[in-house]
């Protein structure tokens, strides 16, 4: 189990990487949009993210 987490991890990190290294100035406009985003906003941005990721591992699996 510890393999794959690292492996999942080690993903996160290599697509998250994709965009500031492609589009560095897109990125930090994005960064700057999101900062100024309302906490609730944010919070339905969270959870609709960590649903679809549920619901693409549970198709997955």
């Amino acid at each position: 189990m510890w393999e794959e987490l690292g492996i999942a991890f080690a993903l996160l990190l290599v697509i998250e990487g994709i965009m500031p290294f492609l589009n560095p100035s897109g990125w930090r406009k994005t960064l700057r949009t999101v900062s100024e985003m309302d906490d609730q906003d944010l919070r339905i941005i969270g959870f609709l993210s960590m649903a679809i990721g549920v619901i693409v591992l549970y198709i997955i699996h």
